[in-house]
C-alpha cells in the first residue's frame, strides 16, 4: 500500500481476528507489453464481524478484486488468504451477491434460495427451515412460492442476498448489488442490509461506485483510484448505528463524503 495513504484509527474491530488479508496484490489481464493491469499493490484486512466498504470509479478493478477474495480469478502477484489459508479456487464460506441477482425464472423464491444447498447435496429439510427464516428475516414471508417475474428489483436482490446466506457462509461478498435499483429503492436496501447484517454480524465487503453509499453502510471505507486501481485512501466511519438515511444530512456524514470525494478526484470534481 502508498506510504501516503493514512491507516485508519483504532475501532472497535482492532482486537478481533482478521478474516480476510490482502497483501501486495496485483492483477494483470494477458501477457506482456499489452497486458493490462488492473490492480497494483493492493494490501488491506477485514476482521471477523466488519462491514468494509470498497469504493472507486468504474473500470478501476473493483470487481476484480471482489472476483480475487471470491476465487473466481487468480492474482498475478501477492496473496489473498481468508483466516489464513489462501484463497485458490471458490469455497463453501463465501457467499457472492452481484449486482443482478440472477434468479432463475422457472425457479419460485424458495427454489432460487434453496439452489446452493441442492447443489452442495446440503440437509434439505433444514436448509429449506433456514431458508424460510431468512425469507421473513428481509421481509419476504408469504413470497416462497412466487417467481422472480412477479417480484420488484428490491425484492429480487433480497432473494439474491438470502440465496447467499442459505449455506450460512462465513464472508459475504457484494459486487455493486444495488447498482441498478432506482434511487429511493436503493436507499430503503441500504438500510435493509444494513438491518440484516446488524442481527445476522456476517464479515462482509461491499463493493459500489456510490460515495454516499459507501458511507453509510461501511465501517472502514477503502477507496481506489483508477485503473490500475491502487488504494488511495482507508478510513473508519465514527457514525452511530443503527444509521437512518437522516444522517445523510448531518455536517458528519458530509465530511466523510467529501473525504472519498477527495481520493477519487484530487484535481476536484465528483461522482455521485
Amino acid at each position: 500500500m502508498d506510504a501516503t495513504v493514512e491507516r485508519p484509527p483504532p475501532t472497535a474491530y482492532s482486537s478481533v481476528k482478521d478474516v480476510i488479508s490482502v497483501r501486495r496484490l496485483s492483477l494483470k489481464y494477458g501477457r506482456g507489453a499489452a497486458g493490462l493491469l488492473a490492480l497494483s499493490d493492493i494490501s488491506f484486512s477485514v476482521a471477523d464481524g466488519e462491514f468494509i466498504v470498497v469504493v472507486g470509479p468504474s473500470g478501476c478493478g473493483k470487481s476484480t478484486l471482489l472476483k480475487v477474495l471470491a476465487g473466481l480469478l487468480p492474482q498475478t502477484e501477492g496473496e489473498a488468504s481468508l483466516n489464513g489459508t489462501p484463497i485458490k479456487g471458490s469455497r463453501r464460506d463465501i457467499g457472492v451477491v452481484f449486482q443482478s441477482p440472477v434468479l432463475f425464472p422457472w425457479r419460485s423464491v424458495l427454489g432460487n434460495v434453496m439452489l446452493p444447498a441442492d447443489v452442495q447435496g446440503l440437509d434439505q429439510a433444514r436448509m429449506q427451515q433456514r431458508a424460510l427464516d431468512l425469507l421473513n428475516l428481509v421481509g419476504l414471508q408469504g413470497f416462497e412460492d412466487r417467481y422472480p417475474r412477479e417480484l420488484s428489483g428490491g425484492m429480487q436482490q433480497r432473494v439474491g442476498i438470502v440465496r447467499a446466506l442459505i449455506h450460512d457462509p462465513a464472508i459475504l461478498l457484494m459486487d455493486e448489488p444495488f447498482g441498478a435499483l432506482d434511487a429511493m429503492t436503493r436507499e430503503t436496501m441500504n438500510v435493509e442490509l444494513q438491518r440484516i447484517w446488524m442481527e445476522r454480524r456476517k464479515t462482509v465487503l461491499f463493493i459500489t461506485h456510490s460515495t454516499a453509499e459507501a458511507v453509510f453502510l461501511a465501517d472502514r471505507v477503502i477507496v481506489m483510484t483508477s485503473r490500475p486501481g491502487r488504494i488511495g485512501d482507508e478510513f473508519a466511519v465514527d457514525l452511530p448505528r443503527p444509521r437512518k438515511l437522516a444522517v445523510m444530512n448531518t455536517e458528519a456524514f458530509g465530511a466523510y463524503v467529501k473525504r472519498v470525494r477527495a481520493a477519487l478526484n484530487p484535481g476536484g470534481g465528483g461522482l455521485d
